[in-house]
């Protein structure tokens, strides 16, 4: 791998590997990077985030879907001191800073070759069209609700997500 690139081209595969599920730190630490991803990239100054089960492990909330790992059961004698130790853990989580000079295979080059083309967005970026849609189901609708009620940081604010135009969704 040469220094300062990025890119398919670049870098080795991408490669994930499960691990022992009594494997306590790491899942412990891989739970506590997941819910940190929010506020890595800068999208949240905390860990609160509507579309995320830290409220759940935060709170004690019951979202109905979120089941307690028991690595997190065993950071305390109660639930309450297992909150408490895992809110210390995650606050101590300091995400690796992304280098700034990195050149992604042709960066330097396409830009003076294509010029006024509107960048092509991957179907795993675009933005979804909620009003094309069918209404969800009842069912759905009240599990969704349950889980972003449940782990949010502002309850009036994730509210607008289901009521709009006096409407409930």
């Amino acid at each position: 791998m040469l220094p300062n690139r990025t890119g398919h081209f670049w870098e080795k595969r991408y490669h994930s590997s499960g691990f022992d599920k009594n494997d306590y730190k790491r899942a412990l630490n891989t739970l506590r990077y997941i819910h940190a991803n929010p506020k890595a990239s800068g999208m949240r100054s905390g860990f609160f985030y509507d579309f995320s089960n830290y409220g759940t492990h935060d709170r004690l909330t019951d979202d109905g879907l979120t089941e307690w790992h028991p690595a997190f059961l065993a950071l305390g004698k109660s639930l309450e001191e297992c909150a408490a130790k895992y809110r210390g853990f995650c606050k101590k989580y300091k995400p690796q800073p992304k280098p700034e000079n990195s050149y992604r295979w042709g960066s330097k080059l396409l830009p003076k070759v294509v010029k006024g083309k509107k960048k092509k967005t991957s179907p795993g970026q675009m933005k979804l069209p909620w009003a094309e849609w069918e209404l969800l189901t009842t069912e759905v609708q009240a599990v969704a609700e349950k889980f972003v009620l449940a782990n949010c940081y502002d309850r009036k604010i994730a509210m607008k997500l289901f009521v709009q135009d006096g409407a409930r969704y």
